[in-house]
């Protein structure tokens, strides 16, 4: 009787192979996500944009949220209890542009939406967002009961 070696890691990484190429993901490529032209398609990237960065004080939470090209119009900023929703659409090269003489095109068009969970509820009537030079700047005030509280120490 023989024994065969088993390596869970070297398993999960041949599984991990065998599904990127069921789903035809080509992670040799230096174009990969974030700029694949599928960025924007449900249950792929198109959860992951924006891209943002995320930070807080005691006050408030603040994000950033890099979207350059996007149509204002569409741009949306919803706040429910601890969930931040930011939604709008990339419009895709003006009509004016003739297809056949792009050489490359990088940029992906279509509608996005991201949803982020905070760690504690938001005053949602008193969130500010401005929209400039790309980025999205979101500071969400946090709720007085979620604010931490000094307590005074009695020594007795």
């Amino acid at each position: 009787m023989s024994l065969v070696s088993f390596d869970v890691f070297d398993e999960m990484e041949r599984m991990r192979r065998e599904i990127d190429r069921i789903l035809g993901e080509d992670r040799t490529s230096s174009w990969s996500f974030p700029f694949s032209r599928i960025s924007f398609l449900p249950g792929r990237a198109y959860r992951a944009y924006p891209l943002m960065n995320i930070g807080e004080d005691q006050d408030n939470f603040y994000v950033d949220a890099l979207a350059p090209g996007l149509d204002r119009d569409t741009l949306s900023v919803s706040v429910t209890g601890d969930q931040l929703v930011i939604s709008g659409e990339k419009k895709p090269l003006p009509k004016s542009v003739n297809s056949e003489l792009v050489h490359r095109s990088e940029r992906s068009a279509g509608k996005f939406s991201r949803t982020l969970s905070l760690s504690s509820a938001v005053d949602s009537k008193k969130v500010e967002a401005a929209y400039v030079d790309g980025v999205l700047k979101i500071v969400l005030p946090k709720m007085e009961a979620a604010k931490p509280k000094q307590i005074a120490v009695k020594v007795g």
